[in-house]
């Protein structure tokens, strides 16, 4: 192993081709500086420099190991400031993992500040349902998480609550109910419904079920989606109606799928879900704090409930 000292000292002399010019641009003895050098021929195997009584000159195996020189010092100067970006929390890799985020247009735009004012940070976007994301922060396989309610339970886990959004009922529409500004959720009692998949997000569909029971019934869930937009086709489609967070409501098939604001249920029962921003306290990834740090305007979904 080469000393990084010996390099520079080096570089040194081969720029000067004079031991004692280079000694005092090291701030250095001459002596020391020509065993230096002696040490580092030693250690390659092989002359550096020619030295005779008129000057000292670069062998051609010289030559060839000051490029090596060069490169190596540049290599480890950009290694060192690459290391203190990533300790500054400025570059390094952010994983970040999300349920359909393509409603919420501020945290969208927050995704595009962290980019711009952090541009040697590699931003990695995952999209998942709320129950993997938990095992994905758990893990350490990803930095924060934007999932549905419930924020995960865990002492190293903290989740901030991003924002919270009326449920909305999704109605193909043709249905009956379709004209009406508002709807009683008891009226649905003996619909079809569309669902997600309990195991993808058992807080968000516990919610849902909860919502219903409310209204007196349990839902005849017909079929299921693990993909909100398949959810709004199966709608679409005549399947059934669906509970949804009221940001889908700017859905791509508006012309075939309306959402309708639900009339209150039961003061017990939140009519309303959260979008949560949660992280692994334990991860001690700088990063972290400088995303957190961007989320300093509210976030909030666009909808035009029609």
């Amino acid at each position: 192993m080469i000393e990084t000292r010996l390099l520079r000292q080096f570089i040194a002399v081969a720029e000067e081709l004079h031991f004692h010019k280079a000694a005092l641009r090291l701030h250095m003895a001459q002596p020391p500086l020509s065993q230096a050098i002696h040490r580092l021929e030693d250690k390659l195997g092989f002359s550096l420099f020619d030295r005779t009584t008129r000057g000292v000159k670069l062998t051609p195996a010289g030559e060839a190991f000051l490029n090596t020189a060069y490169g190596t010092l540049k290599t480890l100067e950009t290694g060192i400031e690459q290391a203190r970006q990533v300790s500054a929390g400025i570059a390094g890799k952010l994983t970040v993992t999300a349920v359909s985020i393509a409603y919420y247009e501020s945290l969208l735009n927050i995704f595009r500040r962290f980019r711009e004012r952090f541009p040697n940070v590699q931003l990695i976007i995952k999209q998942m349902p709320s129950s993997s994301q938990a095992k994905a922060i758990l893990s350490g396989e990803a930095d924060i998480a934007f999932l549905r309610k419930l924020p995960i339970s865990a002492d190293n886990v903290q989740s901030r609550l991003l924002l919270s959004e009326a449920i909305v009922m999704a109605l193909p529409a043709g249905h009956p109910k379709a004209g009406d500004e508002q709807i009683d959720l008891r009226d649905f009692a003996g619909e079809d419904f569309v669902f997600t998949p309990q195991n993808l997000g058992a807080g968000y569909h516990s919610q849902l079920i909860a919502l219903c029971e409310a209204a007196g019934f349990y839902p005849k869930v017909v079929q299921e989606a693990a993909q909100i937009h398949t959810l709004i086709g199966l709608v679409a489609c005549g399947f059934g109606v669906a509970l949804v967070p009221e940001s889908i409501a700017h859905s791509i098939m508006r012309d075939k799928v309306l959402f309708r604001r639900i009339s209150p249920v039961s003061t017990s029962c939140d009519p309303t879900i959260g979008l949560y921003m949660s992280w692994n306290s334990d991860n001690a990834s700088p990063l972290i704090n400088s995303f957190i740090s961007m989320l300093d305007v509210g976030v909030e979904p666009q909808v035009e409930a029609s």
